[in-house]
């Protein structure tokens, strides 16, 4: 599908974590779509630089403050999009944290589960998996007064669910899959769609660390982000009103349209 600018002209999006990776090339994809968007991301010059290089190539971003693992952040964010929005129509659940939270070197030296520390556990389970969590419920009481919106969980490769030394990672998007099945069933019949999104393949993003870059990219083909361009910007526009409960793979995507067709 074509990104024509005047697509999502009238949608106001959220997108989390995006103040780089994954989550800015889905904010930028959507601005360029024509929609408005808000990068949400922890406080930092990280997230004031992005917004300030969309702003500077003429695109309607703002930055919101927001830490997905704290109820009063998100409720922060919520007020600010009824005080200055009105309305939310596309939520895009992106912030997360990986392997190298835990193992700087998890791609070519694998720990085991038994040698990951509770702590290093519980911090990326209380990102990735709790923070969809709570993300979702803050903003899900505003789509159901609107009666309608999209929420995307962004997720990984079963693969990584299965793969040695993948603990937490792996168990945090397995279960975000879950969550996301159970929240479409759950918002189903108050007309909002939630649908999962995922690259296809590791990505170019933060979540490899600099030093093992180099010895990572000589192993592995990694994806630019901006894979998750067109996918993104399809399940916000209203060709994919109705759409809900999939499991859709950036690299798949044009098959993936070619057998709903």
């Amino acid at each position: 599908m074509p990104m024509n600018t005047k697509d999502l002209r009238n949608i106001h999006a959220l997108v989390t974590g995006a103040s780089s990776g994954l989550g800015f090339s889905m904010a930028e994809a959507l601005l360029q779509a024509g929609a408005t968007v808000a990068l949400a991301s922890r406080v930092g010059t990280k997230l004031d630089q992005a917004v300030e290089k969309l702003k500077r190539e003429g695109y309607p971003a703002v930055g919101i403050p927001l830490d997905v693992r704290s109820e009063q952040s998100v409720n922060n964010a919520v007020e600010w999009v009824k005080r200055e929005w009105g309305k939310l129509d596309v939520l895009v659940n992106n912030a997360g944290i990986g392997m190298r939270t835990v193992n700087p070197r998890f791609l070519v030296e694998p720990q085991p589960f038994f040698k990951v520390t509770p702590e290093g556990f519980r911090d990326l389970i209380d990102t990735n998996l709790t923070g969809y969590f709570l993300v979702a419920r803050g903003f899900a009481p505003l789509m159901m007064e609107q009666g309608h919106g999209r929420i995307i969980n962004i997720s990984m490769n079963h693969e990584t669910m299965k793969r040695k030394g993948f603990v937490p990672y792996g168990p945090s998007r397995a279960a975000t899959e879950s969550l996301s099945y159970i929240m479409a069933e759950d918002l189903r019949e108050y007309g909002i769609m939630v649908n999962m999104l995922l690259p296809g393949g590791a990505t170019t993003t933060g979540m490899i660390p600099d030093e093992v870059r180099k010895e990572i990219e000589s192993k592995f083909q990694l994806l630019d982000p901006r894979v998750m361009a067109e996918p993104i910007v399809f399940l916000a526009s209203a060709a994919a009103e109705g759409i809900t409960g999939e499991r859709i793979v950036a690299i798949d995507f044009q098959d993936w349209l070619l057998k709903r067709k």
